[in-house]
């Protein structure tokens, strides 16, 4: 049987789509990934789509809200948003509950490379980190 995880963060455009795809593309004998944002974006970012592409992902992601996964059973529930954002959703659900901050990439500003790297920075991150998080979680 596999984990079920949820991804969380504020706006579900970035950060928790790109968790959620990498978990889903990287780790799916073992997981799966879902995303949601206390006040969606509507959208997914298109710069996450693409940095996730650079590593051969083609994510078909939507941005949703935490309300739509009220009642489910999730065995972890992640908050990726930053440790100093006062908007951070709070899982009032089921699921042992992590906070793995990482910097909203949409929030950087200057060229359009050093974007880009900001959306690729919390790829890397999210790539280092992920596994070894859900390794350890209680489900396994």
């Amino acid at each position: 049987m596999k984990g079920r995880v949820l991804f969380l963060c504020t706006g579900n455009s970035c950060r928790s789509q790109i968790a959620e795809a990498l978990v889903n593309s990287r780790l799916a004998d073992e997981w799966q990934a879902f995303s949601a944002g206390s006040r969606p974006a509507g959208f997914v970012h298109p710069k996450a789509l693409q940095v996730l592409a650079e590593i051969g992902i083609q994510h078909q992601g939507r941005s949703k809200s935490m309300d739509e996964f009220n009642g489910q059973p999730f065995d972890l529930v992640v908050n990726v948003c930053d440790s100093d954002a006062s908007e951070c959703p709070v899982w009032l659900g089921k699921g042992e509950k992590l906070h793995l901050p990482f910097p909203d990439p949409a929030d950087v500003s200057g060229s359009a490379e050093e974007i880009l790297n900001a959306f690729r920075s919390v790829r890397d991150g999210m790539l280092e980190k992920l596994p070894a998080l859900l390794r350890k979680s209680n489900f396994h």
